[in-house]
């Protein structure tokens, strides 16, 4: 029987290079949480950025990671999932994360997995598919509109074309080449590469009469603002990466709404009923990705213990979803 397990810890001011490999006590779960045996975990860019820049509630030997997939070895009072049951989760970034062998999470942050989904293609959605949610959310659906996802090669933005299409939108994209059949054959309208000079013109153009009727960005937001004039009048501009600090364009004009979008802020100010809404929607995304009518990123599955180097890898823009199978859980007294 263990009583110990292995984590990646954090080192301040050392970035990746900093992370070290140790063992920690397990603690049994509070009042409210459960305790999960990791059967993979996923990287997302919020976490070599954490990892380089620090977080205001991190110390030494923290430990990062916010998304994870694994079984429910305990649970603590209150807490009516039953141990056994399987469960991805995005984890709040104040407390140790998804980066080791197990993990103490609040239930109301876990999603069920449906049976039929594996470990690694459901620890692909927590970080980008939530986030993608929430983005679409800010926006009133009205079918038919026009909207542009900038950035859809990417896990957020692959989610966000799909279920903007679930939507009835007409959907254009901007891309690498490499993903561009794949989204035309998702239903996109049209997609531009980002990195030819002259693409905003070309859409513009295809576009003829019909504004775009919201713009979902995942650079940054100084981006973002470059982008506002292609929106029409009420349209809405969506920040995934930053924020308008000020208004991209002149007051009482085409009269935007601006949107950031801040998945981890539901751990701090989000209500029950915010998090009951977030998870149940995760937990539609898990089904989606399950019977096939939501497509998951591809994936670049790594060993647990070369963590470091996959960060480095998706820091330096290597292409699809870095996870980590681990082990199964061993019997553990806590």
């Amino acid at each position: 029987m263990h009583t110990d397990y292995a984590a990646w810890s954090w080192t301040p001011g050392q970035g990746i290079d900093g992370l070290r490999l140790v063992r920690r006590p397990l603690e049994r779960p509070a009042a409210g949480e459960v305790l999960i045996a990791n059967r993979a975990l996923a990287l997302n860019p919020v976490d070599w950025k954490m990892i380089e820049w620090g977080h205001p509630a991190w110390r030494e030997s923290q430990v990062p990671g916010v998304d994870g997939v694994g079984v429910v070895m305990a649970a603590g009072n209150g807490v009516a999932i039953v141990p056994g049951t399987r469960v991805a989760y995005h984890q709040a970034l104040g407390r140790d994360g998804s980066f080791a062998e197990y993990c103490r999470v609040e239930v109301g942050a876990v999603l069920r997995v449906p049976a039929a989904l594996d470990d690694v293609a459901a620890a692909c959605l927590p970080c980008p598919g939530l986030t993608a949610q929430q983005a679409l959310d800010k926006v009133p659906t009205v079918p038919g509109r026009d909207v542009l996802v900038v950035g859809a090669g990417g896990a957020v933005g692959l989610f966000l074309t799909q279920l903007a299409l679930q939507r009835g939108w007409r959907v254009w994209a901007t891309a690498a080449p490499r993903h561009h059949q794949r989204l035309l054959e998702l239903g996109v309208v049209g997609v531009f590469d980002y990195r030819q000079g002259g693409w905003s013109s070309g859409l513009r153009e295809q576009l003829g009469e019909r504004p775009l009727y919201a713009l979902f960005d995942t650079v940054s937001g100084r981006h973002a603002a470059t982008l506002a004039p292609l929106l029409g009048y009420n349209g809405h501009l969506v920040c995934i990466q930053d924020r308008q600090e000020t208004a991209p364009l002149p007051a009482f004009g085409t009269a935007l709404s601006l949107h950031e979008v801040a998945l981890n802020s539901v751990h701090e100010h989000g209500s029950r009923l915010d998090r009951q809404a977030l998870r149940q929607a995760g937990e539609r995304l898990l089904q989606g990705l399950a019977d096939g009518s939501l497509l998951a990123p591809d994936r670049r599955v790594f060993a647990f213990d070369a963590l470091p180097d996959a960060l480095r890898a998706l820091k330096d823009g290597s292409g699809g979803k870095w996870v980590a199978q681990l082990q199964a859980a061993p019997a553990v007294t806590i």
